[in-house]
């Protein structure tokens, strides 16, 4: 008689095995963020990995609940490059949803499933300073680019790993809203692909997963590529193959393998235990991102 579940579980042993001890920081935003089904199977998931041995860190975005949130004041969002513009009265609602609703959804969730999560803001004990983003935006190549301002919208400029150190290593998995400080104790809202690949360098992460709404990378047919190098990568934001959305989590993945980190996985979080499935099978189910050649 066949054991279907025995031999999922034999497959993943190598791999458990490998990934012991490793950390594994893991962008969670998008779909998975939203649907209660995917939410409850994501909190399982990090738990999981936990308990085998791995020290998931996660970083969450939380867009469309701050638009939502903004609507109902009567606010309407403005984007340039998918940065928010965001001036004090929005930095306030940004501060709310993400460093108070949806991360402690988040922790709560986690905790739910037997984990032991723990909240941070990146202004929590200077774990993310910031200086202020200045976008840079060309509509159309026969004109000069100009210079926007963006209001509190900020870049990383040093990450201080010293509080995940702690909270890991006694067995909490911390949950980082992707907000930072700045040097005259300014708050800045910042990308959370970007924050991810900051804190994964800073941790020397073995892994750094970017949970999205897509498969991954695709060839110009819309077959997913199961692992592509810098070279490649390169080469198809040139031919526009790779356009929109997917270029600046292609750029934070690329310097975050520059910076220390094993490998990046773009993988699609619409899909139940994404994670696990990415992580612990030979074939895996998105793209993987390395610095080499194949």
């Amino acid at each position: 008689m066949d054991h279907p579940v025995a031999d999922i579980l034999i497959e993943a042993l190598p791999y458990i095995r490998r990934f012991y001890g490793m950390t594994i920081v893991i962008k969670y935003g998008g779909h998975a963020m939203v649907d209660e089904q995917l939410k409850e199977d994501f909190a399982r998931d990090v738990t999981l990995l936990k308990f085998i041995g791995l020290n998931p860190v996660v970083v969450h975005g939380g867009g469309p609940q701050i638009n939502t949130i903004l609507e109902k004041m009567g606010v309407e969002p403005q984007f340039v490059r998918g940065m928010r513009l965001t001036d004090e009265a929005t930095m306030d609602v940004v501060e709310m949803v993400l460093g108070g609703k949806i991360n402690k959804a988040i922790v709560t969730q986690i905790n739910h499933q037997g984990g032991k999560a723990v909240g941070l803001s990146g202004k929590d004990g200077g774990l993310i300073m910031a200086k202020k983003l200045h976008i840079v935006y060309q509509e159309d190549e026969n004109k000069p680019p100009e210079i926007i301002d963006p209001g509190l919208v900020g870049e990383v400029t040093h990450v201080n790993p010293e509080l995940i150190h702690t909270l890991t290593g006694k067995g909490f998995i911390p949950i980082i809203a992707p907000v930072g400080g700045g040097e005259e104790g300014e708050t800045y809202n910042i990308n959370a692909d970007l924050v991810a690949g900051k804190i994964a360098s800073s941790l020397k992460a073995g892994r750094l997963i970017f949970l999205t709404d897509v498969d991954g990378v695709l060839e110009p047919s819309g077959e997913l590529i199961s692992s592509i190098n810098a070279d490649t990568i390169l080469g198809m934001i040139k031919e526009k193959s790779i356009s929109g959305g997917m270029i600046p989590k292609i750029e934070y993945a690329l310097d975050a393998l520059q910076n220390d980190v094993g490998k990046v996985h773009i993988i699609n979080g619409k899909r139940r235990h994404a994670l696990l499935l990415e992580l612990f099978t030979d074939k895996g189910i998105g793209t993987e991102v390395t610095l080499e050649k194949p």
